[in-house]
């Protein structure tokens, strides 16, 4: 007699990477200084260093995340820098 075949469970789900929240400082240089705040119902997104207290703000949708608002304050930095 032979054995029943089992049924194969499904694979587990690979976990998401998280993303960071904090950042480094593009004017003071210390690393993991700069916290992001999502204010969804305003709409605004603001980034603020805790060592030298550089802030920044801009309007946000509903996908956004910490990142996008952090990438936004060094691409608006570069700009100023170009110009």
């Amino acid at each position: 007699m032979g054995k029943r075949k089992s049924s194969a469970k499904p694979p587990p789900k690979k976990a998401r990477p998280k993303l960071e929240t904090t950042f480094a400082c593009p004017f003071c240089n210390a690393d993991k200084s700069v916290g992001c705040e999502m204010d969804r119902e305003r709409n605004v997104g603001a980034v603020k260093c805790t060592q030298c207290k550089a802030q920044w703000s801009t309007k946000i949708h509903s996908l956004s995340e910490p990142i996008d608002v952090y990438s936004e304050w060094i691409d608006a930095c570069e700009a100023e820098n170009a110009s």
